[in-house]
């Protein structure tokens, strides 16, 4: 056999069987764990949102699991305090989210832009809460807004400024300011790792120009990561969404905070101090269809805007 039918024949064996399998046993533990913690659960959810647990008789004897179609989704939405948390988190999501994103856009430039010095202890002290537990940042936070021990009530006090951190009016913007405190940093890196990641001649070009540090951030950096702004968007929108631990958290130092205070603690008061997971299930999925409508918005809304911009520099 001549060399050449060597070659020929050890190809033939190279694709064979073997060598076409090999991209799907690499392939194979995400898929087996996105199956098992994705769409395993969201089956189970949808399954469980069509039946009901009814007492037979006269509630002497045991309870059967009857199909219900879709009584438990009319109910979770003729539940007026579950489609309040909805609003809430809504308030919640179009103060917090800009402003959050705001803070970490305005550090990431400062840190690409040179004129911060430190700029790495700078960068971890912002990074920092992120580490933090939610639920020790909570934790924290709830010590802070206490008017007995707060250091910070009791400063404003002493010079005449008397605040409630916990009041019905406010206990919502002390959460936000959690929220914001955990999600500055983590927004703040995404997008400092996209402006790092742009050429800097571009920067050389329009100080030559005659463009300031401001004119470059809003008119060169900002519109060149445009695809991070929009990854930390959607993230944060998703995250104001399942908002439950500062929340859950805070209602043990206050009364102002109910059990169905945001939609995820509406479903986790369904399925623990009402023990109906059929009903929670049902609040799951909504809760779950809400947010993929709202992300495909942004996104659809997103894409528009850069289409117009596209066509109208043409």
């Amino acid at each position: 056999m001549t060399a050449l039918s060597l070659s020929r024949a050890s190809r033939r064996r190279s694709s064979g069987t073997g060598g076409s399998l090999t991209p799907y046993f690499f392939v194979a533990p995400f898929v087996l764990l996105f199956a098992v913690f994705l769409v395993a659960p969201i089956i189970i959810a949808v399954v469980n949102s069509l039946f009901s647990e009814r007492s037979s008789g006269l509630g002497f004897g045991g309870s059967e699991v009857l199909f219900v179609g879709i009584d438990n989704f009319v109910r979770a939405l003729a539940d007026t305090d579950f489609i309040t948390s909805f609003g809430r988190v809504f308030l919640f999501g179009i103060v917090q989210v800009p402003v959050m994103l705001v803070v970490a856009a305005i550090l990431a430039l400062l840190f690409d832009s040179g004129l911060v010095k430190g700029t790495r202890f700078f960068q971890f002290a912002v990074f920092l809460p992120y580490a933090v537990p939610g639920v020790i940042a909570a934790l924290l936070w709830g010590f802070l807004y206490q008017p007995s021990v707060s250091p910070i009530i009791q400063g404003l006090s002493a010079i005449g400024i008397d605040i409630s951190l916990l009041s019905p009016g406010t206990v919502l913007w002390s959460i936000a300011n959690i929220a914001t405190w955990s999600t500055v940093g983590i927004n703040m890196i995404i997008l400092f790792s996209a402006l790092q990641a742009l050429p800097r001649e571009m920067y050389e070009a329009a100080k030559l120009d005659g463009a300031g540090q401001i004119r470059i951030a809003l008119s060169i950096k900002l519109p060149m990561i445009a695809p991070a702004l929009l990854l930390t968007t959607i993230s944060s929108i998703i995250g104001t969404l399942q908002l439950f631990n500062e929340p859950q958290v805070l209602k043990s130092v206050t009364s102002n905070i109910a059990s169905d205070f945001t939609p995820n603690m509406a479903i986790f008061a369904a399925s623990t101090l009402g023990k109906d997971t059929h009903l929670s299930s049902a609040m799951a999925i909504i809760l779950g269809l809400v947010t993929l409508v709202i992300s495909l918005i942004v996104l659809r809304a997103t894409k528009r805007s850069s289409t117009k911009k596209v066509t109208d520099g043409k």
